[in-house]
């Protein structure tokens, strides 16, 4: 079955069902990463994830950030909210978390860029 776009993996879309935002900018690297990938197909899927892995750092950081802002104003709730963020951004990097489940993901290169 022939995919127009590539999936972000499920257990990723699963962990920030929370953060749609999140799970939008991932589909736009990945459709990025595609497009780059058929002008010049050396290792498509290699780079899909090293695209996944830049994006899902990002969110570590962002998160880090909003961690750092929370704590200095000093509320409790939104630290806690922060913490919890960026820990789940840390999972979602996690290649034996976030990342360890990626068959969808690879069943769409093994479909999409055969022979490449």
């Amino acid at each position: 079955m022939l995919q127009a776009t590539p999936p972000v993996p499920s257990k990723l879309r699963e962990m920030l069902k929370d953060y749609p935002e999140h799970i939008e900018r991932l589909q736009e690297v990945l459709n990025r990463s595609v497009e780059r990938s058929r002008q010049i197909p050396l290792m498509p899927f290699d780079d899909a994830i090293w695209a996944l892995e830049g994006v899902l750092g990002a969110f570590i950081m962002e998160a880090s950030d909003e961690l750092e802002a929370a704590e200095t104003s000093g509320n409790p709730k939104a630290i806690a909210e922060a913490n919890e963020k960026k820990r789940l951004m840390s999972f979602a990097r996690s290649k034996n978390i976030g990342m360890a489940e990626i068959d969808d993901l690879w069943e769409y290169f093994q479909v999409n860029f055969r022979g490449t």
